[in-house]
């Protein structure tokens, strides 16, 4: 029992170990799970007390964040603003008085906005408060800062008139109160025209003229094809009108008729570019007009907060206007060439005429200039310093840009001193030449004759046309054309500049000028052939006026500016030109023809040389230069047509030589030859002083000879009798080598007695025997005794007699006709021996009797490089020609 009492107490005691362990160790669990526990609160107590600062930090990162972008966003939208206002109103539209400067506008860019003050935006840059004006509304000012006012008036018209072309804003100022002082400082504008001053009481004329400016810009100007300048200038690059801003300050009360016309303006006056700058007098509500309202620390535009700029400096204001009113009265400047010219070149059909545009009209249309059968031909005036040459180049340029070579040819003529025009045939600075062109002749105003020769050249091809449209039975050359197309019917354009030089005197070439011009005017429309006459002088349309039948031809007709007698009598639209300008009337200058073209530039040598550069790549294969001939120039025998078709027969002799003297005065640079066939009087006398030009015509007869002649089959003799010939005379007897003999004072007797001699022996000369004599007159104390049976005077008429017929012939130069005459027999006696001459510083009087047929002699006018040809076996009447010059 006690046992079991112990194993029952030693069991309870293990047991209640057990739970004793138990429990101390669930007490020691609890107590670690409760330092967890607390650990935790803890952990969460200190996460807890760190939310706060760590929200509150991105909270204010955040919003820092959110500053910054706000800032950088302000930032740009401001900059974006100042470009956008620099855009709207670049250079001298929005530019700060500091260095301000006047900046035009292009022609088809429009200045618009104008800047009167900045906006201040927080954070951002100033941003240029602009008020649209130009194209694009009006201004109504308001406000108790009278001030204030007063500097944004000079602001708003000075930035104006420095943003557009001088002349390019025409202000009207109204100031009833202070009499025009508002405006002082642009009174310079008022020399030019471009600022008019409305007294007291004529506001309502200013309005009714105002609207009556946009009736007829409506009309005429936009017709219907555009909604506003501002378009038409956008899409043409023209701006026909000028702005015009009417500047109200004040006044009294409206009339009912001045508001209905102020209305009118305020609706439909930014489109025509009318605008409206007013103080003191109320604007409709109207989406164009912009609202300043100024007081003492504060100003709005359209109710936004504005900081206005100061006025502009009085001196600014003043130099600013007196330089773009000199500009202005300088005239405006020429329009750019290439309005003149097409999109494609050559795409045009002369048939039925020629049509091409001179220059810009009033309206920004061009003004169109035709030949035809009306108008036929054409008249140009101006005086020195116009730009007569210049319209001329521009009226070419135009018509060769536009009709190709086949269906055009210019011939032109300038009686002018200057060399203008040679840059339209090939140069030595630039090889090209315009394609169009078929002769060019400068310098000529001492050669009438080659004047002439032109009139001739287009008299003889009118009748060349006439006969082929005969043949066709046809009598215009539109009908020509389309019955011959295989033919060369191109219409003829020929420009004589200052062509009075022509007409001038009373001799024979202006007899027969007159009368082909005449001719040529009254048929030549009728078969494309077109005259274009120029002058600067009253003097050379005072030279028509005594045939009116040739004037009546002219209808259309070109002034310059001062240009007199060009248009009809009461028609005086010339004297009020600017520079740069010309009226047009196709009308035979009546009033009602009259249309004003601004000429463009178009001589200076780059814009010329571009368009003529590139119609000379598109030149035909076969086109040719065309012909120059310059009066200042002299010829070279070397380049002479006619001088290098010469050859040499390969065997015998040729059929008839011929000696060159010198150049015609010609359209086809012919040489003046002399033919020297076994004939009596086949001899040349050259009469004059001038040592030079008579060298140069015995050298160029000799060498033209010897190119006709193998080596040893001709036979030169040279007898130099005057030593200041001798250099050249000397130069010939050295190229022509072995085939000349020289002879001097001492020795030219000889020669006489050797050839006379020789002409008396039986048979003929087997070759050719050319005598070339220099100052023959000189050695008459030689000659005068015995050369053999004869003296050496009776031999050279022996040889001048009979020679010729036996191929012998004498070249001579007497200094004077009246030497000649002596040495040949006196005053009475017969010259057929000399059956041609070159008469050189020899007045036509002393050549009559025997050497001319007639009497009184030619009409010849010595000067220097220039001799009269005649050949009593060929000419009627003298030939002027040029002497060739050196050949080396």
């Amino acid at each position: 029992m006690a046992d079991v009492r112990a194993q029952l107490v030693s069991r309870v005691r293990g047991l209640l170990s057990e739970a004793l362990g138990a429990t101390r160790s669930r007490l020691a669990a609890a107590d670690a799970d409760l330092t967890a526990g607390r650990d935790r609160l803890a952990r969460v107590r200190r996460a807890a007390a760190a939310v706060p600062e760590r929200v509150g930090a991105a909270r204010d990162g955040r919003l820092a964040e959110i500053d910054a972008r706000h800032a950088a966003r302000i930032a740009e939208l401001t900059r974006r603003a100042a470009a956008a206002a620099g855009r709207e109103a670049p250079g001298a539209a929005s530019a700060g008085w500091d260095g301000w400067r006047p900046t035009p506008a292009g022609r088809a860019e429009t200045p618009g906005a104008v800047r009167i003050g900045t906006v201040r935006v927080p954070g951002g840059e100033p941003v240029p408060a602009l008020v649209p004006l130009l194209d694009a509304g009006h201004a109504q000012l308001a406000g108790g800062d009278r001030d204030g006012l007063a500097a944004v008036v000079p602001a708003l018209l000075l930035r104006s008139v420095g943003r557009a072309e001088p002349g390019g804003v025409r202000l009207f100022g109204y100031d009833p109160e202070h009499l025009g002082g508002g405006l002082a400082g642009f009174a310079p504008l008022g020399t030019a025209g471009l600022l008019t001053f409305v007294g007291p009481g004529g506001l309502g004329r200013l309005l009714d003229d105002l609207v009556e400016q946009i009736r007829r810009i409506n009309e005429t100007v936009l017709a219907g094809e555009y909604p506003s300048l501002r378009a038409l200038a956008a899409a043409t690059g023209r701006r026909p009108e000028p702005w015009r801003v009417a500047v109200l300050l004040g006044g009294d009360e409206l009339s009912r008729h001045e508001r209905g016309q102020l209305d009118r303006v305020v609706r439909t006056g930014a489109a025509c570019g009318v605008h409206l700058v007013v103080r003191g007098v109320a604007l409709p509500d109207d989406p164009t007009v912009t609202r300043i309202v100024v007081e003492p620390d504060d100003a709005r535009i359209a109710g936004l907060p504005v900081v206005l700029d100061p006025p502009p400096p009085a001196a600014l204001v003043t130099e600013t206007c007196r330089e773009v009113a000199s500009r202005v009265n300088a005239g405006p400047p020429p329009a750019p060439f290439t309005d003149l010219l097409p999109a494609e070149y050559w795409q045009e059909d002369s048939a039925h005429g020629l049509t091409a545009p001179i220059g810009e009209g009033r309206h920004g249309r061009p003004v169109l200039l035709s030949l035809g059968d009306y108008p036929p031909h054409a008249l140009i005036g101006g005086p020195s310093g116009t730009g007569k040459t210049n319209l001329i180049f521009a009226w070419i340029g135009a018509l060769a840009a536009r009709y190709s070579p086949a269906e055009l040819e210019f011939y032109l003529l300038d009686f002018k001193e200057g060399v203008s025009f040679a840059r339209f045939a090939q140069g030595r600075r630039d090889p090209s030449w315009l394609p169009h062109m078929r002769l060019v002749g400068i310098n000529v105003n001492t050669d009438r004759e080659f004047g002439l020769a032109l009139l001739r050249f287009l008299a003889e091809e009118l009748r060349r046309r006439a006969d082929a449209a005969k043949k066709h039975e046809v009598t215009k050359l539109a009908e020509l054309r389309a019955v011959d197309p295989t033919g060369h019917w191109p219409r003829i354009v020929a420009v004589v500049d200052e062509f009075q030089a022509l007409l001038a005197g009373r001799d024979v070439v202006a007899r027969e000028a007159a009368d082909l011009l005449e001719d040529l005017a009254r048929r030549g429309r009728s078969q494309g052939i077109h005259l274009v006459l120029a002058s600067q002088d009253v003097r050379g349309i005072e030279a028509l006026w005594g045939r009116p039948a040739l004037v009546a031809q002219f209808t259309l007709r070109i002034a310059l500016p001062k240009a007199l007698r060009i248009l009809a009598e009461r028609n005086d639209a010339a004297q009020s030109l600017p520079r740069h300008h010309a009226v047009v009337n196709a009308e035979s200058g009546l009033v009602e023809g009259n249309e004003v073209a601004r000429i463009p530039s178009a001589s200076d040598w780059e814009t010329w040389s571009e368009l003529q550069h590139r119609l000379w790549r598109m030149r035909p294969q076969d086109a040719a230069p065309a012909r120059l001939f310059d009066g200042d120039a002299v010829p070279r025998l070397t380049e002479a047509p006619d001088y290098r078709a010469l050859t040499a027969p390969e065997q015998g002799v040729p059929r008839t030589p011929v000696a060159l003297l010198g150049e015609i005065i010609d359209v086809q640079a012919r040489s003046a030859a002399l033919r020297l066939p076994r004939a009596p009087g086949r001899n040349l006398a050259v009469l004059g002083t001038r040592i030079d030009e008579a060298c140069a015509v015995l050298d160029a007869a000799a060498r033209s000879l010897a190119g006709q002649h193998r080596p040893g089959t001709a036979r030169f003799s040279i007898a130099c009798l005057d030593p200041d010939a001798d250099p050249a005379a000397r130069a010939l007897y050295e190229d022509l080598a072995d085939n000349a003999a020289w002879y001097d004072e001492e020795t030219v007797p000889e020669l006489m007695a050797e050839v006379g001699d020789g002409l008396g022996a039986p048979g003929a000369p087997s070759s050719p025997h050319y005598l070339l004599l220099y100052a023959v007159d000189a050695a008459a104390g030689q000659l005068a005794g015995k050369a053999g049976r004869r003296t050496g005077l009776e031999q050279l008429r022996r040889i001048l007699h009979d020679g010729p017929e036996r191929r012998t012939h004498v070249l001579a130069w007497w200094r004077g006709v009246g030497r000649m005459r002596a040495d040949l027999g006196g005053a009475g006696a017969r010259l057929d021996q000399i059956g041609a001459w070159v008469a050189l510083d020899v007045q036509g009087a002393e050549l009559s009797g025997a050497l001319y047929p007639g009497t009184g002699g030619p009409d010849w006018y010595p000067r220097p490089w220039r001799g009269l040809y005649f050949d009593r076996a060929v000419h009627r009447t003298g030939q002027v020609i040029i002497p060739y010059g050196p050949s080396r």
